[in-house]
């Protein structure tokens, strides 16, 4: 049996998991270790529905303690409760016959900032912009739109994608390459005056 977690601020999510599956209440470490960063996910994927964030919240960890016992200790805790994030907050879009609207001010800020630094981007266009990346990524095929987020806003590897989305890495590199260039697609129609991006999905 594996030792009580004396730290667990300081114990690593395996540690976090076996102490949680001896001992419940144990189980709030991890709670605490993942709420900030899983709210802040669903409220984006949330969008104009972020008032539910707080029940998707805790639906997620609900589900996640329920099936801890199917966590595999030897592969990273967060894409698995990013995947159970991802399922609960579109599965609460889908019973509301809304779409994800992903981005907002501070969001546009900080992807534009990563694309201009990305050399997979390309070259600038003319008309990158914080509302035109804003735009261009919500008007994006979902598909698309979700690995863009996690891997430009959420910060995640193509293979934390993989294991969250649950497609191969080699598909997550594949969305990621189409879906920049239907993001500069966009962005080179983007006239800054809340005009239309163009027929960019159609592409």
């Amino acid at each position: 049996m594996a030792p009580p977690v004396n730290d667990p601020a300081a114990a690593d999510d395996a540690a976090l998991v076996a102490a949680a599956l001896r001992d419940p209440k144990a189980y709030g470490a991890i709670v605490l270790r993942y709420e900030m960063v899983l709210r802040r996910y669903v409220k984006r994927v949330l969008g104009q529905h972020n008032q539910a964030s707080e029940d998707v919240v805790q639906e997620v960890f609900i589900k996640a303690y329920v099936n801890l016992n199917d966590y595999d200790p030897m592969r990273p805790l967060a894409p698995w409760l990013y995947r159970i994030a991802h399922n609960e907050a579109v599965s609460y879009l889908r019973k509301k016959g809304a779409q994800p609207r992903l981005i907002d001010g501070e969001d546009g800020r900080l992807i534009l900032e990563k694309l201009r630094d990305d050399s997979s981007f390309g070259a600038e266009p003319a008309n990158l912009s914080e509302s035109g990346v804003r735009q261009a990524l919500d008007g994006l095929e979902p598909r698309y739109r979700d690995v863009l987020v996690l891997r430009y806003i959420e910060d995640k590897s193509y293979d934390e994608i993989s294991d969250i989305l649950r497609m191969p890495p080699g598909t997550v590199a594949t969305r990621i390459r189409r879906g920049l260039e239907r993001l500069r697609a966009a962005l080179s129609n983007w006239n800054g005056n809340g005009g239309r991006l163009g027929d960019y999905e159609r592409a």
